[in-house]
């Protein structure tokens, strides 16, 4: 049986050197599904609405892939307020097959809070298949519309902190890296500082803030995927928020959010990568929305 109730969480808003703004304490309403004993996904509502999707031009780090910005009007849903964790995968995967089996612990960095990494997309799917069986609701992943609709909760800055972020307020890499003599990673953004590299995920919701949703560990972590297919800009992309799919099966999919082997550029709430829906890597794992 499921559970609805209201949650509390912290928002912070930093300014553009990465300082705190102001801290404000909010509400959101959740629904709880128990998967099995002591087990529980929670998913925080997200209200409809309307946002400009991708980067304007003048933003740092804008790649073509991330535009043109657009107008994406959004249905109600509700989404995981963290990634699903490695105690979460491990109670769905250990439920009935229904297309293919699941690995019960594919993780490199090991936690029963920390996210699940290392599942492909096509893993990712079969969860939501099973859990959907399970609960008798309808679970999947989320288009990438809802996703950044879900990070940016309203926001139009870079990141849902603000102009900038730190590695106060999440888990990417956050020093300056060489190569030959090359950046190859810069570890600040925009005015902010540079930080700490911790080189591997975190307990779920570690540092305590979320963003103006509810929504935990949006930037950084792990990069999470997406149910689209990818397509390398946003011409012709859909004004609704549903998913752009192909019929082939190996196309390419979505990733977003950045992870904890990410530079700050890379966890910007426009920033879109890809993957092959087969492949696992170790910072990628992903979140479930519920219609």
């Amino acid at each position: 049986m499921g559970e609805r109730s209201k949650i509390e969480f912290d928002v912070v808003t930093v300014d553009f050197y990465g300082h705190p703004l102001e801290k404000l304490r909010c509400t959101a309403s959740s629904w709880s599904d128990v998967i099995s004993e002591g087990v529980v996904i929670r998913c925080v509502d997200i209200p409809a609405g309307s946002f400009q999707m991708g980067s304007p031009a003048t933003e740092e780090g804008c790649h073509p892939s991330q535009r043109p910005q657009h107008s994406v009007a959004i249905a109600p849903f509700r989404m995981s307020q963290t990634p699903i964790t490695q105690a979460q995968w491990f109670a769905v995967a250990s439920l009935p097959r229904v297309s293919q089996d699941l690995p019960p612990q594919p993780s490199c960095f090991s936690g029963d809070h920390h996210p699940v990494e290392q599942v492909s997309w096509e893993e990712a799917m079969e969860f939501c298949v099973r859990l959907s069986a399970h609960t008798q609701r309808s679970y999947r992943l989320p288009t990438e519309a809802e996703w950044e609709y879900a990070c940016r909760a309203h926001t139009q800055t870079p990141f849902h902190f603000g102009h900038t972020i730190t590695t106060e307020l999440a888990n990417y890499s956050g020093v300056n890296w060489e190569y030959e003599g090359k950046l190859c990673n810069k570890g600040f953004y925009g005015k902010g500082p540079t930080g700490c590299d911790r080189r591997q995920t975190m307990e779920v919701g570690s540092f305590g803030v979320a963003n103006g949703f509810g929504l935990y560990d949006m930037h950084g972590q792990v990069k999470e995927w997406c149910l689209d297919v990818w397509y390398p800009d946003y011409t012709d992309a859909p004004t609704d928020g549903s998913a752009r799919i192909s019929h082939l099966a190996s196309s390419p999919r979505v990733l977003r959010g950045g992870s904890w082997n990410s530079g700050p550029r890379a966890c910007r709430s426009a920033y879109r990568t890809k993957l092959d829906p087969n492949s696992r890597l170790y910072d990628v794992g992903f979140r479930v929305v519920c219609d």
